[in-house]
């Protein structure tokens, strides 16, 4: 006889010279990044937003499809798409980023979804506040968190479940938590969570359920699978610390052009601009350093004006590049808290699940002679 553990892996690190296995591969080809070259557009296209799928996309009739709001509530809800439309609307830019982005590149590297730095995008996501809803249903006021529960449904270490995540009761009710039907002006596609998702600005990606199909307020604190997984641990024993807002990251837009198979960048002498895209989820980012050399000495980018107080920051920089050779270029953010990436390349801050690990993005640039 068999049992659900039986179908999955626990949870582990890569061996020391363990290369990315064929069941990472098959994540990999399911989910995909953003080709980082699109950071010069203030918003993703829609189809290169970075996509994470735990299970299945399911199938879900935007004509049949109806949103329950329920538990300890006074009045249930019951709503249509289209009632949901007719609510009031607001479009915000958000950025989401996934909370694994960056694991590939560990050491020993966490076995999961193998991403190096594309994990990320910002769109413009158009829906009405959840705040409001949770309102008119009328909150019991012993309420502690609120559980969203996706049409997702699968099995993830040996635990069969649907996708299913909380956010505390005040944030739900105060933030600027939105219930999302379109992204940079179109329907949802299939794969980001149509026909309604929910999207949390300044949270990691996991955060933001989608396909969204029932809002429960509960008098306990959720403790569901996905709420244990995420989670900040050294070891498997750990309770850890729960995954939450983002941390600062910077990432570069690639100069010049590259090479096929390593993507190392060929550019050539003369002046050019270094630019990228800096985030964060616990403030605005207020400062980003570039390094050509390396980490062997930074300048500071300048900085523009943000998408929007949940999106990426533009950063540039100048550089007259005079010499042929090898360079190495990387980009560090702080935001106004004083969270900051780790100041050298060879730092950032591991855990079982690669999780908001900060790992500096690297590029190497190659100037022929």
């Amino acid at each position: 006889m068999t049992s659900l553990s039986d179908v999955s892996v626990p949870s582990r690190v890569a061996g020391n010279d363990e290369g990315v296995g064929l069941d990472e591969l098959a994540l990999a080809t399911r989910n995909h990044g953003m080709p980082l070259e699109l950071m010069r557009h203030d918003l993703t296209p829609l189809g290169a937003h970075y996509l994470l799928t735990h299970f299945d996309i399911p199938y879900v009739d935007p004509r049949t499809f109806r949103l329950e709001l329920g538990g300890a509530v006074d009045h249930p809800v019951s709503l249509t798409l289209d009632e949901l439309r007719s609510r009031p609307t607001v479009t915000v830019p958000v950025t989401l980023e996934c909370a694994g982005n960056g694991r590939a590149r560990l050491h020993p590297r966490p076995v999961s979804q193998p991403w190096l730095h594309e994990a990320v995008g910002t769109m413009a996501w158009t829906g009405t506040p959840l705040g409001p809803l949770l309102r008119e249903a009328g909150v019991a006021p012993d309420g502690i968190d609120v559980v969203f529960t996706g049409a997702d449904h699968g099995i993830e270490r040996g635990e069969e479940q649907d996708y299913a995540r909380s956010l505390p009761l005040p944030m739900a009710l105060g933030g600027d938590v939105l219930l999302a039907w379109a992204g940079n002006g179109a329907d949802l596609p299939p794969q980001h969570g149509a026909p309604l998702r929910l999207v949390v600005p300044g949270w990691y990606g996991m955060a933001s359920v989608k396909w969204l199909r029932r809002i429960e307020v509960v008098r306990t604190t959720f403790d569901g699978y996905q709420m244990r997984a995420y989670r900040l641990r050294q070891s498997p024993e750990e309770a850890g610390e729960a995954l939450t807002r983002i941390a600062p990251r910077a990432l570069i837009a690639p100069p010049g052009f590259p090479d096929f198979m390593s993507r190392t960048r060929v550019l050539r002498i003369g002046p050019h601009e270094l630019e990228g895209r800096a985030w964060s989820g616990h403030g605005p980012v207020t400062a980003v350093d570039v390094t050509v050399d390396g980490g062997a000495t930074w300048a500071p980018a300048r900085l523009h004006p943000p998408v929007g107080p949940w999106a990426w920051r533009r950063w540039t920089l100048p550089w007259d590049v005079r010499e042929p050779g090898r360079y190495v270029v990387s980009a560090r953010a702080e935001d106004a808290t004083g969270r900051a990436q780790p100041h050298q390349l060879t730092e950032a801050p591991w855990n079982r699940g690669g999780f908001a690990n900060g790992a500096l993005h690297r590029l190497d640039v190659v100037v022929p002679g």
